[in-house]
């Protein structure tokens, strides 16, 4: 039997997410460590005393690489907004973003895939790393993404072989090629922590 007099609503309200863009995530304060992907924000906290000593030696190390082979390439410790595509919805800051095509640097930061990128693990954010970020930087076309755990000690290097990355796994005993140099070896046993 009909509802006389009555209106009946045939569809559910689902509550919308908020997408944010590129604008939004320059609105954030400075003091605020941020990532934008696919829309969403996701805060990060501030990283260990053990993160930032990996970050300084290996910034270090690939800098002076960089510089006794008169290299072009550029080596950038975060916080730095890399813009990997032009959707305006994805702007990361990886803990450290190599690039050797200047074309890609703004004033902003990076706009494209840098050519290698390390990652640290904290570990509030071990799936962000492994999982979500793989993904995107993959897609992205970087060449070579190095997952570092110091709670494990381990270290993944993803290195992209035509369409999909291939992958290694080392511990902080081992030193480590870097597959976008042919010369670059870096020593994790000389890393103090």
């Amino acid at each position: 039997m009909p509802n006389k007099g009555k209106e009946v609503c045939t569809t559910m309200s689902i509550p919308q997410r908020q997408f944010y863009t590129e604008a939004d995530y320059y609105k954030l304060p400075e003091d605020v460590r941020a990532e934008l992907i696919d829309g969403q924000i996701y805060y990060q906290a501030a990283p260990s005393r053990a993160h930032q000593e990996i970050l300084m030696e290996l910034s270090g190390t690939i800098r002076n690489y960089i510089r006794s082979k008169s290299g072009s390439c550029k080596v950038y410790p975060a916080p730095f907004a890399v813009k990997l595509k032009e959707d305006r919805k994805t702007i990361v800051e990886p803990d450290i973003s190599v690039i050797c095509d200047k074309n890609k640097l703004t004033d902003k930061g990076c706009t494209g895939a840098p050519d290698w990128i390390i990652e640290i693990v904290s570990s509030g954010n071990s799936s962000h790393d492994y999982i979500r970020k793989l993904n995107l930087y993959s897609d992205a076309g970087v060449r070579e993404y190095w997952i570092i755990n110091p709670m494990k000690q381990t270290i993944f290097v993803y290195h992209l072989e035509e369409t999909k990355f291939e992958v290694n796994s080392y511990t902080f005993q081992d030193k480590i090629k870097a597959n976008i140099y042919d010369d670059l070896y870096i020593d994790f046993q000389d890393i103090e922590i």
